[in-house]
């Protein structure tokens, strides 16, 4: 896919057309030239093809939601091979069914997403020690839960462990899409010290996501910053095996930082593992996402996702080691601390079903995470534009609509 890479910015400036091959560097670079911004990725490397497929986080997500929300046209390549078009009067329900249902469908060549004009945004990075946590996650639940929701405003609050130097640093991702200089709604994470290091400026996000790639070398993610003072962190990072888990919960200070004490405790169990780098990060999921793909919205997205429900969490470990050894340790010490954090969820309260699909491991389910109505929707696409089955039972990887076993062994149309 590397080849179908082209960016292709409309006449009038409000449409980009973005081969599906891209990454978002490329992206970025084309529409920073030119004072237009797209929702799209946070690390400059990620591809296009597979964030907006499996949904897609930006720092644009309270303006416009998710990635997929702001795609106006799909082109893909079906089974039968040709190419259709998928968009609001076109094969619409395979367009519903794109956003967010992954690689079930076709090959995707193209997406036409939504511009808006852009200048400079605030953003970068600021790197606390652990000891500030309390505070650290009163900000944040504090900003989830507000009532007027600043649309502008974009946080990662994050905590990393390396078996380097045994210890826990805080981290906030931090960007702000209009040219203001730390806008008041961001203070509560900026006014907290002592800092570490701080690499808030004005800038573009050409700039913005190569710092985020910069500081997560080789797929490497949401890790501390080498120019700041905690570089330890960063210094001898070996990528041999990662692992990637996600939970979404009711947005609660008390429960977020018993997560952490468990996950801290857990961590205990693997701390030595040769290049261990551990974060749990925490993401906002506040009704002014939600909202832009619900189902009463003009372009729904296939997340069943209730905007409702008022604020979640979008809760990440990811687990990077250098040694094959410690896979069955760290692995199993991974699932125990979501099986712990969901069992106190459950006691209060703060279980939610949804788990986003690009931060998902191989064993969860996100698809089923959509609900029983979306996924029926989605297995009915996937039987009128795929009736043989080839990408379930043809195409390796991925999140399937229908049961593997019997995927393997009957056509998707008896399931």
């Amino acid at each position: 896919m590397a080849s179908i890479s082209s960016v292709d910015l409309n006449p009038d400036q409000t449409v980009v057309s973005v081969g599906a091959g891209a990454r978002w560097s490329a992206v970025y670079s084309a529409l920073d030239a030119v004072g237009v911004g797209v929702a799209g990725g946070r690390v400059a490397d990620v591809g296009v093809g597979g964030l907006v497929t499996g949904g897609g986080l930006s720092h644009h997500a309270p303006r416009y939601g998710f990635v997929c929300d702001q795609v106006v046209n799909y082109e893909i390549v079906l089974a039968n091979g040709t190419a259709v078009n998928a968009n609001a009067t076109t094969n619409s329900d395979l367009w519903f069914a794109l956003k967010g249902g992954s690689n079930n469908f076709g090959v995707v060549t193209r997406f036409d997403l939504e511009t808006f004009p852009q200048g400079k945004l605030w953003g970068g990075s600021i790197y606390n020690p652990i000891d500030t946590l309390p505070a650290q996650i009163q900000a944040f639940v504090d900003f989830n839960n507000a009532s007027n929701y600043d649309t502008n405003a974009a946080v990662i609050n994050g905590y990393s462990f390396t078996s380097k130097i045994a210890s826990w640093i805080a981290v906030n991702i931090l960007v702000y899409t209009k040219h203001e200089v730390n806008p008041r709604v961001l203070r509560p994470f900026t006014d907290i010290e002592p800092q570490l290091g701080n690499t808030m400026r004005l800038s573009n996000l050409s700039d913005l996501t190569s710092e985020q790639l910069q500081n997560a070398p080789g797929g490497f993610r949401q890790v501390p910053c080498p120019s700041c003072r905690c570089k330890d962190y960063v210094a001898d990072m070996i990528q041999r095996s990662q692992l990637s888990l996600t939970r979404t919960y009711g947005n609660d200070p008390v429960f977020l930082q018993q997560l952490f004490q468990i996950a801290n405790t857990t961590l205990q169990t693997f701390a030595h593992a040769s290049g261990l780098v551990y974060t749990l990060a925490y993401e906002p999921l506040p009704s002014v996402i939600t909202s832009h793909g619900a189902a009463n919205a003009g372009s729904p997205n296939a997340f069943g996702l209730d905007p409702d429900a008022g604020p979640q969490v979008i809760a990440l470990q990811t687990i990077q080691w250098a040694d094959a050894t410690d896979d069955a340790t760290i692995n199993e010490a991974a699932r125990r601390i979501w099986a712990q954090a969901d069992e106190l969820a459950v006691k209060m309260g703060l279980q939610r079903k949804w788990i986003y699909l690009n931060y998902a491991d191989k064993d969860q389910d996100p698809i089923g995470s959509y609900g029983s109505e979306n996924v029926g929707k989605l297995q009915a696409v996937s039987r009128k534009y795929d009736p043989t089955g080839l990408f379930q039972m043809n195409v390796p990887g991925g999140f399937k609509l229908f049961d593997r076993g019997a995927a393997e062994s009957k056509d998707p149309n008896c399931t």
